[in-house]
């Protein structure tokens, strides 16, 4: 780090809270030299912490509406999905698939009930909050099949979920924006579902790591530094990552036809290790066509938003991303 690393003087005491936890974990890991077991150890340590409690709880808490199990497609077993409906609703209502973060290695659909059942209320809209697999036990492409089989499967049962199939669109946190881009893709070339749009928050796209953003944010970081995210790719992809193959359903930065895909909002921290793969990702989709909201919040890392939600930075970021989906569920 130097001195022209400048964050927003709001997120200070989370940064310093954001230092000494990235610290806790790099530390946990360092004595791990294979790469696998490194990112297992990863996974202990951040579980340890229970990292996925930052991401996306940072609102009061109701109960799900009603959680169910529905089969997978081709690989057997089932995959879980809550679903969080408005209060009182007497018409089909918009459809927002939500897909959790985690850096592809832990995170559930029990720790965003507070952000989703809010939400659901906000927006008069069905919440579905899909539980997949995750890496390293579950590698690629166990997570990105069972988002787009319970996509497949919410689309097929549209109108017994009192869901209006022309108005379902796809949200997700880190892994979990990478995970939407990435159904967003599959559901084109699969010839369905159809999609309204992606929100990409702070979305985790490229295993290449060899942007000038993912070098910055290395050792202490506050959030998610470059060392936990090579790791985290290690864990979804195994000895082909970096490699020529990797497919576009595990990295959507790797995909070379951004053509047809569905609008999309990009957000992205000014100082976190994604900002630069989001930019390009954002750019490119621009460049193909496709209707594009991006926002660089500069002095930000990753996540900020929901470990201080009071900081100026964070309401923006928060109203600019519900105005836009607002506005996207109006359009059908």
């Amino acid at each position: 780090m130097t001195d022209e690393i400048k964050f927003d003087p709001e997120l200070k005491a989370a940064i310093e809270e954001g230092r000494a936890h990235t610290k806790m974990i790099l530390d946990a890991i360092q004595s791990f030299k294979d790469p696998d077991e490194r990112a297992m150890a990863l996974k202990r340590a951040l579980l340890k912490f229970d990292y996925s409690d930052n991401i996306g709880n940072t609102l009061e808490l109701n109960e799900a509406s009603e959680q169910i199990t529905i089969p997978r497609s081709n690989s057997g077993g089932s995959i879980r999905l809550k679903i969080y409906r408005p209060d009182s609703h007497d018409r089909k209502l918009p459809c927002v698939y939500n897909i959790h973060g985690g850096g592809m290695i832990v995170g559930s659909i029990d720790n965003s009930e507070a952000q989703l059942s809010s939400l659901s209320e906000t927006l008069g809209a069905i919440i579905i909050d899909v539980d997949y697999r995750l890496a390293p036990e579950n590698p690629y492409p166990a997570g990105v099949d069972d988002c787009y089989d319970g996509l497949v499967w919410v689309w097929n049962h549209a109108d017994d979920l009192n869901i209006d199939s022309s108005r379902i669109g796809l949200f997700g946190e880190s892994a979990g924006g990478g995970l939407a881009a990435a159904t967003a893709l599959k559901a084109r070339d699969s010839g369905g579902p159809e999609i309204l749009f992606q929100a990409l928050i702070t979305p985790m796209l490229d295993d290449r790591n060899n942007t000038p953003s993912s070098h910055m944010c290395s050792g202490l970081w506050p959030s998610w530094p470059r060392e936990m995210n090579v790791l985290g790719w290690r864990a979804l992809l195994g000895d082909r990552v970096g490699m020529d193959n990797v497919s576009p359903y595990a990295a959507p930065a790797r995909a070379e036809n951004l053509c047809n895909l569905p609008s999309a909002y990009i957000e992205v921290g000014g100082m976190e290790v994604f900002r630069d793969e989001d930019i390009s990702y954002a750019r490119r989709l621009m460049e193909n066509n496709v209707p594009v909201e991006l926002h660089v919040y500069p002095g930000t890392f990753h996540t900020w938003y929901a470990q201080v939600p009071e900081a100026t930075v964070s309401k923006r970021a928060l109203r600019n991303r519900m105005e836009w989906i607002q506005n996207q569920l109006k359009k059908k």
